[in-house]
C-alpha cells in the first residue's frame, strides 16, 4: 500500500509509486545512500523505504531503488549530528516510518535540519546534536 502524505491530507492506494510519478520525480529515501538529503523539492516524491529488522535487511531499500533505477538519499544525520558515547556502543541511523516522517515534516516546517533531526532522532540511535555534547 503506498501512502501520499500532504501538509494536510493522506491518501493511500494499491498503485505502486512507479505507475504514478515519473521515475526522475522519485527520491527514495534509504539510510544507505550515499547522497545527502540537503534540502526538500515540491516537485520531487520521497519514497520512505521501511523495514522491520535492519540487521536482516541491510541495504536492501538501496537496492530497491537501484533496481528500479531511482534516485536516492538519506537524511544528513552524519552531517548535522555526532556519535555518543554509550553502553551498548550502538549507532544507526536507520528510523522508523513515523521518526522519518517527523523529520521531514519538522524540517519542512523550519528548513533547519539540526531543528528536524533533533524532532526525529532519538538519542536511543547514538546520535545527538554538537551541541548536546558534554
Amino acid at each position: 500500500v503506498l501512502f501520499l502524505f500532504c501538509i494536510f491530507q493522506m491518501d493511500t492506494t494499491q498503485e505502486s509509486y512507479l505507475d504514478l510519478f515519473p521515475l526522475d520525480a522519485i527520491v527514495y529515501l534509504t539510510p544507505d545512500s550515499e547522497n545527502a538529503l540537503e534540502d526538500i523539492d515540491p516537485n520531487k516524491v520521497y519514497v520512505l523505504g521501511g523495514l522491520v529488522d535492519e540487521s536482516i535487511h541491510k541495504k536492501l531499500t538501496l537496492q530497491r531503488a537501484q533496481e528500479q533505477s531511482l534516485q536516492t538519499a538519506r537524511l544528513p544525520i552524519r552531517e548535522y549530528m555526532v556519535k555518543t558515547v554509550n553502553t551498548k556502543n550502538y549507532h544507526s541511523e536507520t528510523l522508523a516510518i513515523n521518526q522519518v516522517f517527523d523529520v521531514l515534516s519538522t524540517y519542512y516546517e523550519t528548513r533547519s535540519w539540526p531543528a528536524a533531526l533533533k524532532a526525529g532522532v532519538s538519542s536511543g540511535k547514538g546520535y545527538v546534536l554538537p551541541d548536546a555534547v558534554k
